[in-house]
C-alpha cells in the first residue's frame, strides 16, 4: 500500500553527505524524490543521483528577485519552481527520517481528507542516543502539503503559512539534529544567531505584537514559537529563562544527561543572540552620534 502513495518528496540539502543516505532510504517508497541543494561541495549530489533523486540547485543569500535571498524565499522558490509529479509534497531536511508507522498513518488518511491543504506530524528529536521526550516534547510540524496552498515567511526559522485546512496526525517522524557533532551544531547556530540578532537589532518593534493564546496554546509549533519569541524578546535574563524553562519547566532533567546538555546549549545560543544584539545596537548608536 505504501508503495502506491502518490506523494512527491522535497529534501533540502547543503553538504549533507553524512545524513542524506538515511533520509533517502526512509522515502524510497516515493517515485518522485527531489533534492533541493544550495551549493554542496561534498558528495551530496552524487549520493542523490545514486538514489535516483531529481536535483534542483539554487544558492542563497545571493539570489535575487522574484523570490529574494533569505531562507523563506529559498524555500518558496522550491515550492513554486520545482515540477512535482504529485499534488502532495512531503517536506524534509536531510537529518530527518520518515518512520514506517507514520507512513502507514499517512496511507490511511490521505485519500480520506480531500479538502485538506496540509498535514501536521509529531517529531522526535534525538541527542546522545536519547529521545528528548521531555525537553523537546514532540512538537508538531507541517510537513505534508499541497505546494500551491502554502508559503514561507520570516527571515530565520521560516514559518509555513497554509491557505486551507490542516489535519494533525499523531504518528512521529525522527530528527537527528546533532548527527554531525557538537562543533557543527555550534557553527550552524552561530550563523542562526547572526540572523536572529540582525532581525531584532534592525527591527526594534520585533517584540511589539504577540497573542497570548497563540504563544501558549497553538498546536502549530512554528506559529507558537513565533508568538513566544515576540514576547520573549521583551524579557531580561533570557538565557537563564531558557535554561530553566527547558530543564525545570519542561522537565528536561528526566531526559538525563542529554536533557541537561541540550538545555545548556539552548541557553548558550540565546546568550549569543543577546551579545550580538547588544553589539549591533552599540554600533548603531555610535554611528548616529557621529
Amino acid at each position: 500500500m505504501n508503495k502506491q502513495l502518490r506523494i512527491s518528496v522535497l529534501i533540502l540539502t547543503k553538504n549533507e553527505q553524512q545524513d542524506l543516505p538515511g533520509c533517502l532510504q526512509s522515502v524510497a517508497w516515493s517515485d518522485d524524490v527531489h533534492v533541493y541543494d544550495s551549493g554542496s561541495t561534498d558528495d551530496t549530489l552524487a549520493i542523490a543521483r545514486a538514489h535516483g533523486a531529481s536535483i534542483s540547485q539554487r544558492t542563497y543569500p545571493h539570489s535575487t528577485a522574484p523570490f529574494g535571498g533569505d531562507e523563506a524565499a529559498h524555500r518558496n522558490w522550491g515550492l513554486r519552481e520545482i515540477q512535482f509529479k504529485h499534488d502532495w509534497v512531503l517536506l524534509l531536511d536531510a537529518d530527518e527520517r520518515i518512520t514506517p508507522h507514520l507512513l502507514d498513518t499517512i496511507s490511511a488518511r490521505l485519500n480520506q481528507a480531500p479538502g485538506r491543504a496540509a498535514f501536521r506530524f509529531c517529531r522526535r528529536d534525538y541527542f546522545l542516543g536519547t529521545w528528548l521526550k521531555h525537553v523537546t516534547p514532540s512538537p508538531m510540524h507541517i510537513r505534508l502539503v499541497r505546494p500551491r496552498q502554502v508559503h514561507y515567511e520570516r527571515l530565520i526559522n521560516p514559518v509555513l503559512v497554509v491557505d486551507g485546512e490542516i489535519e494533525d496526525l499523531s504518528s512521529y517522524f525522527d530528527h537527528h539534529p546533532f548527527s554531525k557533532g557538537i562543533a557543527h551544531w555550534f557553527a550552524k547556530h552561530n550563523g542562526y544567531s547572526d540572523l536572529e540578532a540582525r532581525q531584532i537589532a534592525n527591527t526594534p518593534d520585533q517584540a511589539g505584537t504577540f497573542e497570548w493564546r497563540k504563544a501558549l496554546f497553538s498546536r502549530d509549533v512554528t506559529e507558537r514559537r513565533q508568538h513566544q519569541k515576540s514576547l520573549y524578546y521583551r524579557l531580561p535574563l533570557r538565557p537563564a529563562i531558557m535554561f530553566l524553562g527547558l530543564y525545570i519547566g519542561k522537565r528536561g532533567f528526566m531526559d538525563g544527561r542529554a536533557g541537561l546538555v541540550f538545555a545548556t546549549l539552548r541557553a548558550i545560543y540565546e546568550y549569543m543572540i543577546v551579545l550580538k544584539v547588544t553589539e549591533m545596537q552599540s554600533r548603531l548608536q555610535q554611528g548616529g552620534q557621529r
